[in-house]
């Protein structure tokens, strides 16, 4: 058979936050295990010897899923759902804390065990890459009658490298482009190898719902259904221009290309981060005055973290953000752009402070963020300007509101 010009995969580890969890409590292999809970829901170890673990029904709050093993989502719970929403479908579920620390961790062993086999990679976040094979050596290779058999043993040998790295497992999907990868890898979850090329778009891809390619939201996905598309075959036979009228040039055309599986983005191996954020939901909402002082002390501590963020990643910015979410689910952004960029906590504390001014509070809090954007290399801001002067900090009760 002919081959594609291209190889690309796209590599999505398996309920990754919840399959590190597995590592640390093995015992738990096979159980409705649900991450998002607190530090006090993180299991205790009894005198026995014995385990005493958190179970969904007993969560009160507002958090959310972060994952959940594939036995939980058997029972209807998925990433982002509310913890309430999920406690009633899974009561005796095992909650657990979430360790971004330990995750971040294990991302960075596969993404190594994965370079050491095909280097060209594009991180996607911490738990998927896209990988460009179309130059890795036997991948086009035939094995035995099978003329796919080189590039599903490239696969195999990522899969065993990251399973040797980490202990975790991961499924992969292979096609002639990034599109069509993102959604092989979902279908034969978990620890799966699906290999596609155009030839079975009519049988692997066509009778997927809509929502199934990656750039279809749920808005575009619901007016799909209701003007009778249901699958992406049912969006590749229609009239590109039918198409084009009812979604706009833009959106239209994309929608009749991908629905023919076509794709010519780039594995891209490095880009810049358009900005750099920190925010936290609330367990209660939270009074502007009443709450102040607290409020105050989340902000800092909001703000601190971001700042360690931007110096590990060595950046800076010249713009910094607020987000700010009121009951109802009302959110306000107020941007703040700065004459020079800026990098520590008391900048980026003042620079809240101003957005801040320009909020009307007048009802309460349920989440807080900050933001910096316009992002520059650190390093271009030391060789760009002297050291400001030291300034003092601002008086808490010169800042407004908190």
């Amino acid at each position: 058979m002919l081959q594609p010009p291209r190889w690309i995969a796209h590599l999505d580890m398996d309920a990754f936050y919840a399959s590190v969890e597995l590592l640390r409590y093995p015992q738990l292999k096979g159980e409705a295990v649900v991450i998002g809970g607190r530090r006090a829901d993180a299991p205790q170890q009894l005198e026995d010897g014995s385990w005493r673990y958190a179970r969904l029904r007993q969560y009160t709050g507002r958090g959310v899923v972060t994952t959940s093993t594939y036995a939980a989502r058997d029972l209807g719970v998925f990433s982002a759902m509310g913890l309430m929403k999920a406690a009633l479908r899974a009561p005796d579920a095992i909650l657990l804390p979430a360790d971004f620390d330990s995750y971040r961790h294990y991302s960075r062993l596969f993404k190594a065990a994965v370079a050491e086999v095909a280097p060209v990679i594009e991180d996607r976040g911490i738990d998927e890459i896209y990988i460009d094979l179309t130059d890795v050596p036997g991948v086009r290779d035939a094995v035995g009658h099978d003329p796919l058999g080189g590039v599903k043993a490239v696969a195999r040998e990522i899969k065993n490298s990251v399973w040797r790295a980490t202990g975790l497992t991961c499924s992969i999907g292979i096609t002639p482009n990034k599109l069509l990868s993102k959604i092989a890898s979902e279908l034969d979850k978990p620890d799966g190898i699906t290999v596609l090329t155009m030839d079975d778009l009519p049988t692997r891809i066509w009778p997927l719902a809509v929502r199934k390619v990656n750039g279809i939201g749920p808005k575009a996905g619901d007016k799909l259904v209701k003007l009778g598309l249901h699958t992406v075959g049912d969006v590749a036979a229609a009239d590109p221009a039918w198409l084009i009228e009812q979604f706009g040039q833009s959106y239209g055309h994309w929608l009749h290309q991908a629905s023919h599986g076509l794709d010519t983005r780039p594995v891209v191996t490095h880009s810049e981060p358009v900005s750099v954020s920190r925010e936290t939901t609330f367990e209660r909402d939270l009074h502007a005055v009443h709450d102040r002082a607290l409020l105050g002390q989340i902000m800092d501590d909001l703000c601190e973290r971001l700042s360690h963020d931007l110096a590990r990643k060595r950046y800076a910015g010249k713009t910094v953000g607020i987000k700010l979410r009121f009951e109802g689910f009302i959110t306000v952004t107020r941007d703040q752009t700065l004459k020079t960029p800026v990098s520590s906590a008391a900048d980026i504390r003042r620079a809240v402070g101003q957005c801040l001014k320009r909020v009307k509070f007048d009802k309460r809090l349920r989440l807080m963020g900050v933001r910096v954007g316009n992002l520059v290399h650190a390093s271009d801001v030391a060789a760009a300007a002297p050291p400001a002067p030291r300034r003092e900090e601002p008086a808490r009760e010169n800042l407004p509101l908190f």
